[in-house]
C-alpha cells in the first residue's frame, strides 16, 4: 500500500514550514489580516505539489479539530427486514442533504449487540443517533439522553424516557385494519405478533383488541404471540391451527412485515384460498404481495416521511443543543385495500 502523503512531505519537498503548507491547504495565508502570509507563486507550487503527491486531507483530524464528524449512527432491529432496509436508505437519502453520512448497524433484537454498536459508535464520535430500539434496550437510551447526547428514536420509543422520537400511530394503524374486515363480513378475526413488550406491539395489539370490541366481538378476540427467536416453526404451528386444522378463524392479521410473508408461505403450501378461506391482512407491504395471486391488502407505513423527520429532529438540535424542545411525531398509517378481504 502506498504511503500516504502528508503536510510534512508536501513541506519538505518544497522547502517551507508545515505550518505554511497547512495554512495553504486550508484556504488561508492571503489578505492583510493577523496570521501567515505567502505569496502567490509559493501558494501556487505548495497546492502543484500537493496535486502530483496525491495529498488527502485527514478528514478524522479534521473533523475532531471542528468538534464534529458530520456522521450520523443508525442503528435498527434487524437489516434484513425489508422495512428497516428501506428505512435506512430513506435516513441515508435524507441526510446526505444536510452533508451527512449514515454509519448503520444492525441489532438483531440483542440488548448485547445494541450496547456493543452504541458504543462503537461512541468511540467514532459520530454527531448523533437515530435509534429503533430493541426490546431491553430502555437503560442504554436513558444513558445516551441523560448524556445529553443527540438522539432521535424511530418506528420505537420508551415511554418512560422523554427522548425525541419518530413513530407511526401503531393503535390505529391495527384498529382501523381490523374494522376494514368487519365490515367485509369476517367475524372469526385473529392477530398474529411478536411476543414483546415494546409499546408499538402492544399497541398494534390494543389496536386489534379494541375494534373487535366495539363490533361487539369480545367472543372471537384471539391473539397469537409469536417468539422472535423461532419464529418461523411458531407461525407455521399456529396457521395449522387456526386456519387449517380448526378452521377456527375466518380472518387473520399479521402485525409485521416478516410475520406476513411468513404466514402466506403457510397459506401457500396448505392450499389456502384467499379471500374464499381466509381474510387476509399484512403490514408493510412488498412485492409479495402485489404478485401474489390475491393481491394481499395491507399496513402501509409512511417510512420516508419517518426517516426524514427524525433526521430533520436531530438536525434541529445540533442547530441548538441547548435549547431543544423534546419533540414527538406520531404518523399515520394507510391502509392499502386490495382483493385479499373480499
Amino acid at each position: 500500500m502506498l504511503k500516504r502523503a502528508s503536510l510534512k512531505d508536501i513541506a519538505t519537498k518544497v522547502g517551507v514550514s508545515i505550518a505554511l503548507v497547512s495554512s495553504v491547504m486550508n484556504g488561508k495565508g492571503k489578505g492583510k489580516g493577523k496570521g501567515i502570509r505567502v505569496s502567490d507563486e509559493v501558494a501556487n507550487k505548495i497546492r502543484e505539489t500537493a496535486k502530483e503527491m496525491n495529498y488527502q486531507p485527514n478528514e478524522i483530524a479534521r473533523s475532531l479539530r471542528k468538534g464534529s464528524t458530520k456522521t450520523l449512527g443508525l442503528i435498527v432491529a434487524d437489516i434484513s427486514n425489508p422495512f428497516f432496509g428501506l428505512l435506512a436508505r430513506c435516513v441515508e437519502n435524507e441526510a446526505m442533504k444536510y452533508g451527512y453520512t449514515v454509519i448503520i448497524g444492525s441489532s438483531d433484537e440483542e440488548i448485547e449487540k445494541s450496547e456493543l454498536i452504541i458504543n462503537s459508535f461512541l468511540n467514532r464520535q459520530v454527531d448523533g443517533f437515530l435509534i429503533a430500539p430493541a426490546e431491553g434496550t430502555s437503560e442504554q437510551i436513558k444513558t445516551l439522553f441523560q448524556k445529553k447526547i443527540p438522539l432521535v428514536l424511530i418506528d420505537r420509543f420508551f415511554p418512560e424516557i422523554g427522548s425525541n422520537y419518530v413513530v407511526l400511530d401503531n393503535y390505529q394503524a391495527t384498529h382501523n385494519a381490523t374494522s376494514h374486515l368487519i365490515e367485509k363480513g369476517f367475524k372469526r378475526i385473529a392477530i398474529v405478533a411478536y411476543k414483546l413488550s415494546l409499546i408499538h406491539m402492544k399497541d398494534r395489539i390494543r389496536g386489534y383488541i379494541e375494534a373487535m370490541k366495539s363490533h361487539n366481538l369480545s367472543d372471537s378476540i384471539c391473539v397469537i404471540e409469536i417468539g422472535s427467536k423461532n419464529a418461523k416453526s411458531e407461525i407455521s404451528n399456529a396457521c395449522m391451527s387456526l386456519f387449517v386444522k380448526n378452521k377456527s378463524v375466518d380472518a387473520i392479521i399479521f402485525s409485521t412485515n416478516l410475520l406476513s410473508i411468513e404466514g402466506l408461505y403457510c397459506v401457500n403450501e396448505n392450499k389456502i384460498r384467499i379471500p374464499e378461506d381466509l381474510g387476509f391482512i399484512g403490514f408493510d407491504g412488498g412485492d409479495c404481495f402485489d404478485l401474489f395471486y390475491s393481491p394481499i391488502t395491507y399496513i402501509k407505513q409512511p417510512i420516508e416521511e419517518m426517516a426524514n423527520e427524525a433526521v430533520k429532529l436531530l438536525m434541529g438540535y445540533f442547530d441548538n443543543i441547548e435549547s431543544s424542545k423534546i419533540s414527538h411525531i406520531i404518523l399515520e398509517s394507510k391502509l392499502i385495500i386490495q382483493s385479499s378481504c373480499r
